[in-house]
């Protein structure tokens, strides 16, 4: 495969990005039973240069997911445990003394990795969460002072048990909108864990890189040549902004969910063979993009309104194009729903 430089998404570029993502997907699919589009949104999330957020019960092979991204992608791989007494050094690294040479050498910690798995991120306390914020919005960390890059792609996967409510700490809002898709695995189908039982009946063979890191790295430096039309971006702003305004929301999407939402619209695209964002992109994407970030207000939380309702409902009353002077853009609105004052 080689990708033409950006701004020059030809069909012949476009078909070996779909080719590509059928490579991993398959390759992938060995070892992970489920829907495709997780491993799918994986990867466009990784193209967007974003983090995920995997929610779900223990046994869902959020680990084994990881995995087989990172080994497919040919990528470099760590795994951090998250546990109450890990400290943010166990995560970023810290000099020590090489007594042989009389110097303080630095000793990496896990972070310095393409794919990191941040397993059960909040079992940690917010201190030591909080060690993944600078690497997670400027791929960098900064130890002692000295200020270290990360390598390219980088990708943090987290994953959280949403039912736990004894040794668990709430992800803070910063740390959250550092994610840009949360996704939530359920149980699997019947015929998914039949698949899953015989392709477990023997050892599977390991997951094999289909692809290299350059390949990647073109591909994603593709992202930003998929063209998005004015209206397609005005879609993406009403929409992210319908949240904030909501009745019943207490914290919106924020405008870092607005260029995520829009950027991860992009590299859907281009994955599905296409140069340009269609406001079906923008909306089949919302809600994995905005639902961890909305907080819905005290009194609608013990009423049963939940985040997922909310950006349904903005999704459903916003229309693609914005209404002309004097008309609703949301016509027969609850109150409940009413802008805030």
């Amino acid at each position: 495969m080689n990708p033409q430089p950006s701004g020059a998404l030809d069909h012949d570029t476009l078909a070996a990005v779909v080719e590509l993502r059928g490579r991993l997907l398959a390759e992938v699919g060995r070892v992970w039973i489920g829907p495709s589009e997780v491993p799918q949104l994986v990867l466009a999330a990784m193209l967007a240069r974003g983090h995920v957020l995997l929610e779900g019960v223990p046994g869902l092979a959020k680990t084994t997911l990881a995995n087989a991204m990172a080994r497919a992608i040919g990528c470099d791989f760590r795994r951090i445990q998250f546990t109450p007494d890990l400290l943010p050094a166990d995560i970023t690294g810290t000099y020590i003394l090489d007594q042989a040479r009389s110097t303080f050498a630095l000793r990496r910690g896990p972070i310095f990795a393409q794919v990191v798995l941040a397993d059960e991120i909040n079992r940690a306390p917010a201190k030591t969460q909080s060690a993944l914020l600078e690497a997670m919005q400027e791929r960098q960390v900064t130890i002692e002072g000295e200020t270290h890059r990360l390598p390219e792609p980088f990708l943090v996967l987290a994953t959280q048990n949403p039912v736990e409510q004894e040794g668990v700490y709430l992800l803070p809002e910063a740390q959250i909108d550092r994610f840009l898709i949360r996704i939530r695995l359920d149980y699997p189908s019947q015929a998914d864990e039949l698949r899953m039982l015989q392709a477990h009946a023997s050892t599977p063979e390991p997951v094999a890189a289909v692809t290299s890191l350059e390949e990647v790295l073109r591909v994603a430096g593709l992202v930003q040549a998929v063209h998005v039309e004015e209206r397609v971006l005005g879609y993406a702003v009403r929409l992210v902004g319908a949240t904030r305004e909501h009745g019943r929301v207490a914290l919106g999407g924020s405008p870092r969910a607005t260029l995520g939402l829009v950027r991860l619209a992009r590299a859907f695209a281009l994955l599905h063979g296409r140069d340009f964002v269609t406001p079906d992109d923008v909306r089949r994407l919302l809600s994995a993009v905005l639902e961890h970030r909305v907080m819905v207000t005290t009194d609608a939380g013990l009423e049963g309104t939940t985040a997922a309702e909310v950006v349904e409902e903005v999704a459903r009353r916003t229309p693609i194009l914005e209404p002309a002077r004097g008309e609703r853009a949301l016509p027969d609105a609850p109150a409940w729903a009413s802008p805030r004052s």
